[in-house]
């Protein structure tokens, strides 16, 4: 892909097969083209929701290679690669370019974070843009990370070339606001769910969203209404969304979203250990939650029925 990222984009969860544990390609793949198919821009790879701290470096390289197979060249597959040495990330990103990613993107590291000052993030995420061989995006996860993207530390950054936009996930406007002024030229994402047409107001090139696993054709409606001028629409869409979004992503975390999307008709199927995955009781609220809302969207929003 060529020019700045833009659109919807869903960060695709890593399926893993029940029995063994191990990354389950078929349904890693099927899913991927289920919601290629339902018309979103593209797929962000082993990010926070595709567990990828808990996958091993020859799972990583799979996972991407993987998809690079059904994510056809007009649309973007971006892959997370943060890892806390800048060593590290560095490989990261190019084993990444190696299976066919277009873009990478990188969390702040975490173990070390209350002793990294803007100028050691600064320096760190230029030294991997220096090396990578793909477009960068920076990602701010303050819940995981526990490092929030400063005005400074983005402005010290802006005018790197290979640094094309950030993937704000904070669920602060007014930081997202600011953002946004420090670095017009960048492709600022917004990163929640329940704030998806607040971003586009604010000048969003697009989001990356949790909540589109299992609810892309509300979160594509709320893009394609967006777009047209249809705002009345559009709002009304993410009314729907934005539940799902708070109760499923921001209260239940990747369990909850694997969750839904099996309510949803999709795989979502176990989380990997330390994770746990969630008792009874919340997943039938969960399918509550999620067949109302997509009854409430109406067939449009619904995935097609998997093939066997």
């Amino acid at each position: 892909m060529n020019g700045r990222p833009s659109g919807l984009l869903v960060p695709i969860t890593t399926p893993f097969d029940a029995q063994t544990g191990d990354v389950a390609p078929v349904a890693l793949r099927e899913n991927a083209r289920v919601l290629l198919g339902m018309g979103v821009d593209g797929l962000v790879a082993t990010g926070s929701t595709g567990e990828a701290a808990l996958l091993a470096d020859d799972e990583y390289c799979s996972v991407v290679r993987w998809l690079r197979e059904v994510v056809p060249d007009d649309r973007w597959l971006v892959v997370g690669a943060g890892r806390e040495s800048t060593r590290a990330t560095i490989d990261a990103c190019r084993v990444a370019g190696d299976q066919g990613a277009d873009a990478v993107l990188l969390r702040a590291p975490s173990y070390y974070s209350v002793t990294l000052s803007t100028t050691a993030l600064a320096a760190h995420f230029r030294r991997i843009a220096d090396d990578s061989p793909v477009p960068v995006l920076l990602y701010n996860m303050p819940k995981y990370t526990h490092v929030n993207f400063s005005e400074a530390l983005v402005a010290a950054l802006v005018d790197h070339a290979n640094i094309v936009g950030l993937k704000e996930s904070s669920g602060d406007l007014k930081q997202f606001a600011v953002l946004q002024a420090t670095a017009p030229q960048w492709a600022l994402f917004m990163g929640s769910g329940s704030r998806f047409y607040s971003g586009l107001e604010l000048g969003a090139a697009g989001g990356v969203l949790a909540v589109a696993c299992f609810a892309a054709g509300i979160a594509v409606r709320v893009r394609d209404k967006f777009r047209s001028g249809d705002r009345a629409a559009a709002g009304a869409a993410q009314e729907i969304l934005s539940p799902l979004s708070r109760e499923i992503v921001d209260g239940l975390g990747v369990p909850g979203v694997k969750a839904a999307m099996d309510a949803a008709g999709l795989v979502g199927g176990p989380v990997r250990p330390p994770l746990m995955d969630l008792a009874e009781a919340d997943r039938a609220r969960i399918a509550s939650l999620v067949t109302q809302a997509l009854g409430a969207a109406g067939n449009g929003a619904r995935a097609p029925a998997r093939r066997n």
